[in-house]
């Protein structure tokens, strides 16, 4: 029976090096969270979940990495960090702002206040280490080797997660049309992105009859359209002869709808960079 060495430089990297810090700091934000108590409703399970999903998942990346069981998988294990560690940033960066205006009250008192203001800095430095992972497994300019780690990859997992924070808010959108073509357009940019991040890190996309490079400044071009509409329409029909309630907490329609205004705005201008960053690739050659 062959013996599995282990690999210790995997941990010994500045790559590893943040994934380290990831586990601890993750960690240490839902241990302190957890010892309150005080994390129900859906914003505290939200930011729980979050901190321990990322905890998990980088712990099994290096506990793969550590026993080289990379080539064994059926997937790019390269694509899969890489997407990954740009989830677990746009993940913890949420969380690092929802639970602190949800949970945390001024002024500041008492030993639970205490534990999660740490948790909140734990959270925020654990962003700063998942962050210096993505730029450190970022793909240098030419090398297409693994397709998520590159800046349109990035960008995909970024559009993605802006348009499941956007379903989060969707409320009250069935009574005008508009409103719901602006639902149609977040289903149908986000369902195509997430299989593009699907297949790239399962290698279907070589099965595809036509370039990659194309198809993707053809579905960008589409997607910024789409969006420029959903960006006119929303908050048209939204606020069309309405005004913002008197007394209206983190669960009033109107501020939802708000934040799915910016939020779109937010895609929109991604898939506006996404456009120009693949046209510039495909159509635009440097001399060598």
């Amino acid at each position: 029976m062959a013996v599995r060495t282990l690999s210790f430089r995997v941990l010994t990297s500045w790559v590893g090096i943040a994934r380290l810090l990831a586990v601890l700091l993750s960690c240490v934000a839902f241990s302190l969270v957890a010892s309150t108590g005080n994390f129900g409703a859906p914003y505290g399970t939200w930011c729980m979940f979050s901190w321990c999903f990322c905890f998990v998942v980088t712990l099994l990346v290096l506990l793969v990495e550590l026993l080289e069981l990379c080539p064994l998988l059926p997937l790019s294990w390269d694509d899969f960090t890489s997407a990954f560690s740009m989830l677990a940033a746009l993940m913890v960066f949420t969380t690092s702002v929802v639970f602190p205006s949800t949970f945390i009250s001024s002024p500041c008192t008492g030993s639970v206040c205490a534990r999660q203001a740490v948790a909140t800095a734990a959270s925020c430095l654990c962003f700063l280490a998942y962050a210096l992972e993505v730029g450190l497994s970022r793909a240098k300019p030419g090398d297409i080797s693994s397709f998520l780690s590159t800046v349109p990859g990035l960008l995909k997992v970024f559009e993605a997660y802006v348009a499941c924070l956007i379903f989060s808010l969707l409320d009250g959108y069935s009574s005008r049309a508009g409103l719901q073509w602006c639902v149609a357009v977040y289903s149908i940019c986000f369902i195509i992105t997430f299989l593009i991040i699907i297949f790239t890190i399962g290698r279907c996309l070589s099965y595809m009859p036509c370039p990659l490079e194309k198809m993707l400044v053809g579905y960008n071009g589409l997607a910024f359209l789409m969006y420029l509409t959903a960006t006119i329409l929303w908050p048209f029909y939204s606020f069309k002869d309405s005004q913002r309630p008197s007394s209206c907490g983190k669960d009033c329609l109107w501020n939802k709808r708000l934040g799915v205004t910016f939020l779109t705005i937010f895609n929109l201008i991604a898939y506006l960079v996404d456009l120009i960053y693949s046209t510039r690739t495909v159509f635009i050659r440097t001399p060598t």
